[in-house]
Parts: C-alpha cells; sequence; structure tokens
C-alpha cells in the first residue's frame, strides 16, 4: 500500500530524514516510535502527502503521488488518504456532523449522501446522541472520535495518525487505540501511527523505531 524509498528532507542545514526507507502493506498496522526530533511526524507528512521530500520516491496504492500536479494530489489526499492528529482541528462553529461533512463534500458529493455517511459513521463511533453537538460541548475523547469520522469520511486506503491519544485520560485512551483496530477489520485500512504510547505500539502488527532520520 505504501514503499518510500530514500526519503530525504532537510530544514535550511539541518538534515530531518536521512534516505528513509518503508513499505506498509494493505491491512497492516504500523506504529512509529522514536525521541522527539527523530523525524517522525516530518516522516509521516511526506508519507501523507501534506509535505514534498528534497529526495526519493514515494507510491501509494500503487500511484507514484510526487508525480503528481497539485490539483490530481488535492484530489487524490482528499479521496485516498485520511488524517487524524493530536489537535483534534474540528471547526469550532460547526455541529459533529457537520465536520464530518465537510471532506465528503469537498470531494463533490452531495449534501444528502454526505450527511448520511456522517450520521452512520458517528453512530458507528458511539456519538449517535451527539451529532447536533458543537466540539466545544464535547469532552476530548468525543471529539476525537469526531476527528476520526471526518478522517474515515470518504473511506480511504491509509490513514495517517500523528499521537492521536496523546491528551486524552487513560480509560479514553484504550477507546481510541482499540477504534483503530477496529476500523482495519472493517474496513481494511492500512494505518500508520506516530506515537510515544508502548502501549499502542505493542498493539500495533509492526513498530519502527527512528533515530537521527532514519528507521
Amino acid at each position: 500500500m505504501i514503499k518510500a524509498e530514500r526519503i530525504e528532507k532537510s530544514f535550511g542545514s539541518l538534515k530531518v530524514l536521512k534516505g528513509v526507507d518503508l513499505a506498509v502493506g494493505k491491512g497492516e498496522v504500523v506504529a512509529i516510535m522514536g525521541a522527539s526530533g527523530a523525524g517522525k511526524s516530518t516522516l509521516l507528512q511526506i508519507l501523507g502527502t501534506l509535505s514534498s521530500p528534497d529526495g526519493g520516491t514515494l507510491s501509494i496504492d500503487g500511484t507514484d503521488v510526487l508525480k503528481l500536479g497539485p490539483k490530481e494530489l488535492s484530489w487524490f489526499r482528499n479521496r485516498r488518504i485520511g488524517f487524524v492528529f493530536q489537535a483534534h482541528h474540528l471547526l469550532p462553529e460547526f455541529t459533529a456532523l457537520e465536520n464530518v461533512m465537510l471532506p465528503a463534500l469537498i470531494a463533490g458529493r452531495s449534501k444528502k449522501d454526505a450527511r448520511e455517511a456522517a450520521a452512520r459513521i458517528l453512530c458507528d463511533l458511539g456519538l449517535g446522541e451527539r451529532l447536533e453537538h458543537k466540539p466545544s460541548q464535547l469532552s476530548g475523547g468525543e471529539q476525537q472520535r469526531v476527528a476520526i469520522g471526518r478522517g474515515i469520511v470518504n473511506e480511504p486506503a491509509v490513514l495517517f495518525a500523528d499521537e492521536p491519544s496523546g491528551n486524552l485520560d487513560s480509560v479514553t485512551k484504550q477507546d481510541i487505540h482499540k477504534l483503530f483496530f477496529e476500523l482495519r477489520d472493517r474496513l481494511g485500512q492500512t494505518v500508520v501511527i506516530v506515537t510515544h504510547d508502548p502501549e499502542l505500539a505493542a498493539m500495533c502488527d509492526r513498530t519502527l523505531v527512528m533515530k537521527d532520520g532514519q528507521i
């Protein structure tokens, strides 16, 4: 599903990624761990096409994403890739339902289809009674579930998560961790998670450890 070779990235004179090679199979859940500054989040942003490498090749679901133009890449990212971040990045003026609908609307789906898909996902995530609540009316765990719903509403092939449970209490954290594996089992998604949490990493199929810009 993901094949990256010789990925390099520098910020000024600081070389953050030093020729990273990575392969992730379809339906695999992979954790990426390492100390702060090891290059984990930079690698995740490149794999998710949010940032471009200085060198190397990247294929996702058979597509050479580094050769796509800006519009093609935006289309591919919207439909084939989902994201979940530590900060939920929910739009505060929109309800839970509206936040989850947004990527579907951007993908060109009808308002009716987007609403039905978002409602179905939120119900599956245990938020059926919270559809019309705004983020400020939701707990941290509920907000993260909404963020996960938004990340999967277009049924992406790959879901990238950056410290998805970093701000949550231990009980809520365990629930969120289980969710990723339920999604994989139900939707066949490939999941790549950057985490400092050894408990979450231990649940994954594989754990990759980064140090000094390499795996």
